[in-house]
């Protein structure tokens, strides 16, 4: 009996440890590569909910006070239909800097895998309306201080995430296929915003000081620091969580904050570049 018992309480930690991670906890992570500007940075919200329309989200980067906002996909998940707390969270976010939001696969697959094309037309617009910017394929530039920044959405084609509703034979991307919906990287100090960094390579070799992306969910289970899955089901994803170098330019990953996560906190990144 006095076995079960000490077998027991280490399951129950691990238990109460897994329900705490998936619907309490919420971590900032702070990233510094320079001084001027700061970027506040999340991504793959999916279905999560951290309070009333997201108030501890908002809260927490209100307190960080940060020049830029980024949110790099999957703000809501594909199969999602009410839009009433990312409306009402992005109405508080604009309050607090400028908001530049990017679509993920999943806001993607509302029309690739015809699943809901009204939703992401709603979603468009919800968008638009808050006062924040969608970059799809496009681009923006905002002067902060003395220094002049080029702000890019990438959005690639569809197939790099699913080909014939399968995870098998993907479309790889390469700087030429950047270029293609692109053009060539802007003069300046440029800021690309990518949501799939399984490519951060060719992101550099295009010519991006710094990508922000997410989508990998910090590889679902974290061990000994490496993520463990990739959402195309790829075990141990090269990119997964933090800071990468690419001979100077940097690949910047949030673990993100939707989804079921083990040892990998949900998490807003605050960056100082």
């Amino acid at each position: 009996m006095n076995k079960l018992i000490l077998a027991a309480i280490p399951a129950a930690a691990f238990t109460g440890y897994a329900v705490y991670e998936n619907a309490a906890s919420l971590s900032l992570r702070y990233e510094s590569l320079g001084s001027g500007v700061r970027i506040a940075h999340i991504s793959d919200l999916h279905r999560r909910r951290f309070g009333r329309n997201n108030r501890r989200i908002t809260s927490l980067i209100a307190s960080e006070k940060p020049d830029l906002i980024f949110i790099t996909g999957d703000i809501i998940s594909r199969r999602q239909t009410r839009l009433n707390t990312v409306e009402k969270m992005l109405r508080e976010l604009v309050k607090i800097a400028p908001v530049y939001v990017i679509f993920g696969n999943h806001e993607q697959g509302l029309t690739e895998e015809f699943i809901n094309a009204e939703v992401q037309e709603r979603l468009i617009e919800i968008i638009k309306l808050s006062g924040a910017k969608l970059l799809r394929n496009s681009r923006d530039f905002i002067i902060i201080g003395e220094r002049r920044l080029n702000i890019i959405g990438y959005e690639p084609d569809y197939s790099v995430y699913k080909s014939d509703g399968c995870y098998t034979d993907l479309t790889p991307v390469t700087k030429a296929d950047i270029v293609d919906v692109l053009g060539e990287c802007p003069k300046g100090e440029t800021l690309l915003l990518a949501h799939n960094p399984l490519f951060g390579k060719a992101y550099a070799e295009w010519g991006a000081d710094y990508t922000f992306s997410g989508h990998v969910h910090g590889g679902i289970v974290r061990i000994f620091g490496k993520g463990i899955l990739s959402p195309e089901r790829k075990f141990l994803p090269k990119y997964t969580k933090g800071v990468y170098d690419f001979g100077g330019k940097k690949l910047l990953v949030s673990a993100g904050l939707g989804k079921l996560r083990l040892f990998n906190s949900p998490e807003i990144v605050i960056y100082d570049i």
